[in-house]
């Protein structure tokens, strides 16, 4: 059984820094990629980033040099790690899970996930 938690949301300034944390149970085994989307109000789902089993990383433009993603396969974890954010940088941040063919090759799309979270929300403001 597949389930994921999100957790370190919270409220920042602009140019500052957080890190958001998955427990993602049951995946070590049973999926290929995890990923971080995100929805600002209003707006779509958006993929942020993606790392697969093989090590491939993908990040959507806007991120890129300012975020990073990690796993820890055993301990079934996945992380966010966000500086420099922007006040566009908010929205309810998912971390969700996919089974082959995605890719960490390619920015992830919501239609490839199967798995997701809950959310947890991040906020940037003066």
């Amino acid at each position: 059984q597949v389930q994921l938690v999100e957790s370190g949301g919270g409220s920042v300034e602009p140019g500052g820094s957080l890190r958001l944390s998955c427990a993602a149970r049951g995946t070590s085994n049973n999926v290929y990629c995890l990923a971080w989307f995100r929805q600002a109000l209003g707006k779509e789902r958006e993929g942020v980033a993606v790392i697969d089993t093989d090590g491939g990383i993908a990040y959507v433009d806007s991120v890129k040099g300012r975020f990073v993603i990690s796993q820890d396969i055993a301990k079934e974890t996945v992380s966010l790690q966000m500086n420099s954010l922007k006040p566009e940088d908010k929205a309810i941040y998912y971390c969700a899970a996919a089974h082959w063919p995605c890719s960490g090759l390619r920015v992830p799309v919501p239609h490839e996930y199967s798995y997701w979270g809950q959310g947890t929300q991040v906020t940037v403001s003066s």
